[in-house]
């Protein structure tokens, strides 16, 4: 088969236009988000999430203030800092710290496969699964790589150890938030069994699909909601 000028030419601005069309669909470099944090419907605090990237690397932080219970524990401060991949964000680096004198970290080295953790000074270092974020990075791998499945496994890593999940997709809703009604991608975690704790996402169907509700509920009914009230550039 013998390839004219003219196509190869017809492929090249083909590819280049796809490449454009994937660019567009990058987030804006910078993105705030502010949350109310709720429990069991009483707001006890905001967090405040940005996500800075240049294309190919990314760096999230996450500060949560409160009042009441929350107060006690100061500012809660969460980064994730990586790399931005064809599958989406890959972790290199996660911390979570509670105040000047608690904290935990996350460490991924993607040559070895091999995640180590910190902890109450001791390090421990485990085997990674191929699909392992940490919190912050799996809530924000939809925005740079929607779901292209209807379910899709993820290993969480926190600083506390591994945790598995899968995720399904339920499918798109109109949610209420103080910033307005948005349309939303709504995904579910699978339960592990009866005393597994359900966890739900909501992610913006036209912003990007940045999330902008997080809904644990614990065995007992405790429910812990963390919902956007402003989303800024």
């Amino acid at each position: 088969m013998i390839i004219s000028p003219a196509s190869l030419c017809r492929m090249g601005l083909a590819a280049f236009a796809l490449w454009a069309l994937a660019a567009q669909a990058l987030p804006p470099k910078r993105v705030t988000l502010h949350y109310q944090v709720i429990r069991n419907g009483s707001v006890l605090g905001e967090a405040v999430e940005t996500i800075e990237h240049d294309g190919r690397n990314y760096t999230i932080t996450s500060e949560t203030t409160g009042s009441g219970i929350l107060a006690i524990f100061g500012t809660l401060k969460r980064t994730s800092r990586g790399r931005i991949t064809p599958q989406g964000l890959r972790p290199d680096e996660f911390r979570d710290q509670r105040g000047s004198s608690w904290a935990v970290s996350a460490k991924f080295d993607w040559e070895t496969r091999s995640v180590t953790q910190e902890r109450k000074g001791k390090s421990e270092t485990l085997k990674m699964p191929a699909t392992a974020q940490d919190p912050l990075s799996l809530a924000y791998s939809f925005a740079f790589v929607p779901p292209k499945s209807k379910e899709y496994d993820v290993t969480r890593a926190d600083g506390r150890g591994l945790t598995p999940f899968r995720f399904t997709v339920v499918g798109k809703e109109k949610l209420a938030t103080p910033a307005g009604e948005i349309p939303t991608l709504r995904v579910t975690k699978v339960p592990d069994g009866p005393d597994d704790k359900a966890t739900d996402i909501w992610f913006a169907a036209d912003r990007d699909f940045l999330p902008v509700r997080v809904l644990v509920v614990e065995k007992d009914g405790t429910r812990s909601d963390q919902i956007v009230t402003r989303i800024g550039d």
